[in-house]
């Protein structure tokens, strides 16, 4: 396969037009081609009026033919890269466990059913129907159940999101995670979206999908089971102990997520190596989506061509630290994500036809080992100690403090409703966010805001809310694994995922999840 990328075109353009130009460039008749895909389409807006930018991906009917145009500007030769895999021959005494159920969980157990091992998966949370329930009323009532919110369930925190698929770590992984996506119901544009989505609606669906796929191939899966210690042997994982019981184990992927404090806490006291690795901490900005559309776009805003208008901003600082957004959601809405009692935890997400109101991001500033004494434990108690300030400024219930934008630049607490309705679902209270986080932290997210105006014009509108506290951009510790995956010191335990360190994001996690299972894979035969 050839893709022809950097095709610009009007905003009244199509692929066909973007076809004939591929083939154009490529200097050769369609009729040589044995088919044409649009393999992606994005948008460049900026300078001025915005373009279409398509790649298309040519197969020729004599694939020999295609090498000749290895190395050429902007025309790469693609090859599918299927995932080979040689089962391992060593035994197994038990079926290998999963940890978790969100990406990297989920694909960690799809894979290993689907070579025959049976996998046995354990989910702290509820299954998708009951908890979405149990987050429903959590929004609508603040009665939190710990062990099934936002953070914990079927489908991990990842479900309640946009349902993000963009990545950077450039893994040939990638494809299959798209291709399962597609074929368990996920809608066709994500394999040529520039910045491909879901949203929590579709998502929902497609989680479930892998889930019956998992077990009609001999998998099981058990819901309200939470890991509670390890039991080993000689440096062998033997046992793992749950709320539901002792399981016997000799391998477990341990994909818990980025919210499971006490698993961390149970692992470290177990002598696994756990350090410090970076996060960051902030607020949801939430701006008119019509505003953002108007700065990115201009006059083309509202173009029935183009999509909802998405940001990323970044800003490194001179004290070294960086001021960046994170899981911004076009039309989307900012969401009570607690998962511990007397916390409060803000998060971003939106559904797949992204049609609210306002645009809503994380604007974050980065922490890392050198605030905690590279003690992983003090960060941890610092993100609980940022929620539990969040609680008491919101006035309890689990409503958020919030503030407009110039209140904040100006270091003093004020909120008048006007142009942009907040969308947190608990309720806000009117606080002083600055004096919510260290004032290094405080003073830093400042000169990352006015950064940001000069990137997007009205970013910094007093108009513009922000609630707070984001805490949860990702894991604030590592559990350490060698290279065979495994944590050092005990054979059979392989940390995975966000969680553990290693991924940040829905497709990154699944990548993980799919690179701990061939670990597996190619040491033990199918159970």
């Amino acid at each position: 396969m050839i893709l022809v990328s950097g095709i610009r075109l009007a905003l009244s353009g199509s692929e066909r037009e973007a076809a004939e130009k591929a083939f154009k460039i490529l200097r050769i008749s369609p009729a040589k081609a044995l088919r044409w895909d649009l393999a992606r389409l994005s948008v460049d807006a900026r300078h001025g009026q915005p373009k279409l930018v398509y790649t298309i991906a040519v197969t020729l009917k004599n694939p020999g033919e295609e090498l000749r145009y290895k190395g050429k500007p902007g025309i790469r030769v693609e090859q599918d890269q299927p995932l080979v895999l040689t089962l391992g021959t060593a035994p197994l005494a038990n079926r290998p466990v999963v940890c978790g159920f969100g990406p990297a969980g989920m694909f960690a157990a799809l894979l290993l059913a689907r070579k025959g091992y049976r996998p046995l998966v354990l989910e702290r949370g509820a299954p998708m129907d009951q908890r979405v329930a149990d987050v429903e009323r959590f929004s609508a009532t603040g009665q939190l159940d710990p062990d099934s919110n936002i953070q914990f369930g079927e489908g991990g925190a990842g479900t309640f999101s946009d349902g993000k698929l963009t990545t950077r770590i450039g893994d040939s992984r990638c494809s299959f995670v798209t291709k399962t996506f597609l074929e368990h119901g996920a809608p066709a544009e994500i394999a040529i979206r520039q910045k491909p989505h879901l949203g929590t609606d579709l998502l929902r669906g497609v989680i479930t999908s892998i889930r019956e796929e998992i077990l009609s191939l001999g998998g099981e899966i058990l819901f309200h089971t939470r890991l509670t210690g390890l039991e080993t042997k000689n440096g062998q994982l033997t046992a793992l102990e749950t709320t539901g019981g002792t399981i016997p184990c000799q391998v477990c992927i341990l994909a818990v997520g980025h919210s499971a404090r006490d698993v961390f806490d149970m692992v470290q006291k177990a002598g696994l190596e756990l350090v410090c690795k970076p996060f960051s901490v902030g607020f949801r900005a939430e701006h008119l989506q019509s505003a953002i559309d108007k700065s990115l776009y201009h006059e083309a805003a509202g173009h029935p061509a183009l999509p909802q208008g998405e940001y990323q901003l970044s800003q490194q600082l001179e004290n070294g630290r960086c001021v960046y957004t994170f899981c911004m959601c076009p039309g989307g809405q900012v969401v009570a994500s607690a998962s511990e009692e007397g916390g409060v935890v803000t998060n971003g997400m939106s559904y797949h036809a992204r049609s609210g109101k306002n645009a809503n991001a994380a604007v974050v500033v980065s922490v890392d080992g050198r605030d905690f004494d590279q003690d992983p434990l003090k960060a941890i108690a610092f993100q609980r100690l940022l929620e539990k300030t969040a609680f008491a400024a919101g006035g309890g219930g689990y409503k958020a403090p919030a503030s407009h934008m110039a209140a904040f630049l100006e270091g003093r607490a004020g909120l008048e409703v006007a142009q942009v309705e907040p969308t947190y679902d608990r309720g806000i209270t009117p606080a002083d966010l600055g004096s919510l986080l260290p004032e290094e932290l405080s003073g830093s997210l400042r000169q990352g805001l006015m950064a940001f105006e000069r990137k997007i014009r009205g970013y910094t509108d007093p108009h513009a809310i922000l609630t707070g506290l984001e805490t949860r951009t990702s894991s604030p510790v590592r559990l350490v694994r060698n290279e065979s995956g495994q944590a050092p010191g005990l054979q059979g335990l392989y940390p995975c995922g966000e969680g553990a360190g290693y991924a940040g994001g829905i497709m990154s996690a699944a990548v993980d999840g799919l690179r701990m299972a061939q670990q597996v894979i190619q040491q033990y035969a199918p159970f």
